[in-house]
């Protein structure tokens, strides 16, 4: 053997030695260390088997009741409220966090706040779901948090959401109906370039939408005011 290789293996032997110091010098810290893991890993399991899972499957079968109310107008204040037998979505949304029926209760709710004009709960509702992926309803929701900000006249963060709206999911349903939005709002505050921007983007991007059908007079008006 060398005297490099013989170095080499005195230093790797030296290292293991270190190591195996360290290790006993160490025991009783790391045999609770690794204990608290496999501690955290059966409660994490435990969480999502015997808590989550449960609660997820409650909640869903109650919702029916509330999506029942929501397709009648008369009925709207019971699909928040709850009608005694059966909870609404505020209810469901508050007992059964952290499931996929409170997600989607927030965005019901925030939907129906809308349309009752309170505009603050609307926004704290809608800020209360997560994206789960939808092509959807995540731009949908984001659009709605973009009308409950604009009507409290909070113009900036109007204009953020529904520039996320609009960028969210691509397609000719929500991001040309966002874009138009972002479009008023931007005149809304005399930022007439940036409105003629977004409604050219309807125009350039989404001719077959509804929107592109109008949309000429509306940049025609923005590009008025330059």
């Amino acid at each position: 053997m060398s005297k490099d290789q013989k170095e080499h293996v005195a230093e790797a032997e030296n290292q293991l030695g270190n190591t195996g110091k360290f290790v006993q010098e160490n025991a009783k810290s790391l045999a609770i260390i690794g204990s608290a893991i496999i501690a955290l890993v059966l409660l994490y399991f435990g969480y999502q088997n015997f808590y989550l899972a449960p609660r997820a499957e409650k909640a869903a079968n109650e919702m029916f009741k509330a999506e029942e109310y929501l397709s009648v107008d008369s009925l709207k204040d019971k699909a928040i409220s709850g009608d005694g037998s059966y909870p609404g979505f505020e209810k469901i949304a508050e007992e059964y966090s952290n499931t996929k029926s409170a997600n989607l209760a927030n965005a019901y709710l925030g939907g129906l706040y809308l349309q009752k004009g309170e505009y603050k709960k609307a926004a704290d509702a809608l800020g209360n779901y997560s994206n789960t992926g939808s092509p959807v309803i995540d731009p949908l929701v984001l659009g709605m948090l973009g009308d409950a900000y604009s009507e409290l006249k909070d113009y900036s963060k109007a204009i953020t959401y529904y520039k996320k709206a609009a960028d969210k999911s691509k397609n000719s349903f929500t991001s040309p109906l966002f874009l138009k939005k972002l479009g008023l709002v931007y005149e809304e505050q005399k930022e007439y370039k940036s409105a003629a921007e977004a409604y050219n983007k309807i125009r350039t991007e989404f001719p077959e939408s509804v929107e592109a059908s109008t949309i000429d007079a509306y940049i025609a008006r923005a590009e008025a005011r330059l």
